[in-house]
């Protein structure tokens, strides 16, 4: 394990776990790599640090109440005001009220902006294509003009997103969020445009997603944190609105680092087989890869404040005999310098492959590996239980939300296996044993396929 830091900056480390054994002949190297970001140092909780702000990719801004506070961190805040906001007319005054909430949690010195989102988009505050500084004066403004928002028209989230990226990008900040809120389905716009949106502002920003109620699409919204790396939730009643939109701006507020890249280095012959982050949240980071250099791969991980994460990596190695070894692969937590020739490397761990005759080191696995296997699992079989529940596939629902209740309860899940009991009766966790539930209501359902993909950490 390395560390590379400097002064009040956030300090990374990397911390791999693996059975390096493979038996003569075995190819496959798993590992699990732990990330944590720490001691970045905050004044007044306003985030201090972020890319491209000065020649080592990490600048400080001034503290809170500062007026001349460094516009560093940006956050649109996107408000779905179509027309079904107004059934019942309590949705879109929950919005607005959540809107206030989350513009209250936004730091002196932050850049910000709300968008009022139809099918079309519509700047609400500051107007004229900018961001505004925030403060007391701009606070109190921005939550006046809230006044304005009203329900009408369609849903075409791509222009939202659009939108917030010219904005964001005008205001030349480093660290780059928007927040998104939708009641229903994104129906005025085809799926191919949105995915094309998805794309040009893949990298760009980062997105948390709420749907709230019960009639917006889960795919849709998770689909859409899941490409700009944030995350995604449901509130089913929309009074809870206000105290999540809080939690969610208060997370934003809390990142220093932003454009963090997993790297990952193979040598000759070896092929990376997948990169998953597997805590908190499951997210298949492997068809984001983009060549950095010779057997060199980056792997978007989006910002960083004070947390941990966990990722899954598996790579393919040349077969070889007993008593050889090899370096498998070197993983990097590296941020781009300012214009992204040069990166400078935040943290770094090593994955090895050593080949053996003793047949209990080789067949032991490693228990983080097993266990973030086991939640992978997890998460996929409630949303093949949950696909076969809607088919009509009684048989097959009740197999895969078996083995997910199985998982969930080995693990330690206890937040997925509560889910899980709302939908199915457990007769015998440890086994798997479950009867569908007769009556299961939407928001219980859209809840645990929200929320499928959430992870606990090994059990120490």
């Amino acid at each position: 394990m390395a560390n590379f830091a400097k002064s009040s900056v956030p300090r990374f480390s990397a911390e791999v776990y693996q059975n390096e054994y493979l038996p003569e002949g075995g190819r496959e190297v798993n590992a699990i790599v732990t990330v944590t970001a720490t001691g970045g140092g905050t004044s007044g909780g306003l985030p201090l640090f972020a890319a491209g702000t000065d020649a080592g990719g990490l600048g400080a801004a001034r503290g809170h109440g500062n007026p001349g506070a460094v516009r560093h961190a940006g956050v649109v805040i996107m408000v779905d005001c179509s027309g079904s906001m107004d059934y019942p007319p309590t949705k879109m005054r929950n919005a607005r009220d959540a809107t206030a909430a989350a513009i209250e949690a936004v730091r002196d010195g932050v850049a910000f902006a709300v968008v009022a989102g139809t099918h079309q988009a519509a700047e609400v505050y500051p107007g004229g294509g900018r961001l505004a500084t925030a403060d007391p004066t701009t606070r109190a403004q921005a939550k006046e003009a809230l006044r304005k928002l009203s329900a009408g028209g369609g849903t075409a989230i791509g222009t939202w997103l659009r939108l917030t990226d010219r904005l964001l990008t005008d205001a030349d900040v480093g660290i780059r969020h928007g927040i998104l809120l939708t009641d229903g389905r994104n129906e005025h716009e085809s799926p191919q445009d949105l995915r094309a949106t998805l794309d040009a502002c893949a990298g760009r920003f980062t997105c948390d997603a709420r749907g709230v109620g019960t009639d917006w699409e889960v795919k849709e919204v998770t689909g859409i944190a899941s490409a700009l790396l944030g995350t995604a939730d449901i509130v089913a009643d929309p009074s809870g609105l206000a105290a999540d939109f809080t939690r969610m701006m208060e997370a934003a507020m809390g990142k220093e680092v932003a454009d963090v890249t997993l790297r990952l280095w193979t040598p000759q012959g070896a092929e990376v087989a997948f990169v998953k982050q597997v805590a908190p949240s499951v997210a298949d980071l492997t068809g984001r890869r983009t060549d950095s250099g010779p057997r060199t791969g980056d792997y978007p991980t989006g910002s960083w404040g004070d947390e941990s994460r966990d990722y899954h990596i598996c790579v393919r190695v040349p077969a070889a005999e007993v008593g050889q070894e090899m370096l498998a692969a070197r993983v990097s937590l590296v941020l781009p310098e300012s214009g992204g020739a040069t990166s400078q490397t935040l943290a770094q761990g090593l994955v090895r492959a050593v080949w053996t005759d003793d047949m209990a080191a080789s067949t032991t696995i490693n228990p983080q590996v097993a266990h973030y296997t086991g939640q992978a699992e997890l998460a996929q079989v409630i949303q093949q239980g949950l696909e076969a529940r809607k088919s009509g596939d009684a048989d097959g629902a009740t197999a895969k939300l078996g083995r997910a209740v199985q998982l969930a309860s080995a693990s330690g899940n206890e937040d997925t296996a509560k889910l899980l009991a709302k939908v199915v009766d457990v007769v015998d966790a440890a086994t798997g044993t479950v009867r569908l539930k007769a009556k299961v209501t939407e928001a219980d359902e859209m809840t645990l396929e929200t929320r499928s993909t959430k992870t606990v950490r090994v059990k120490k």
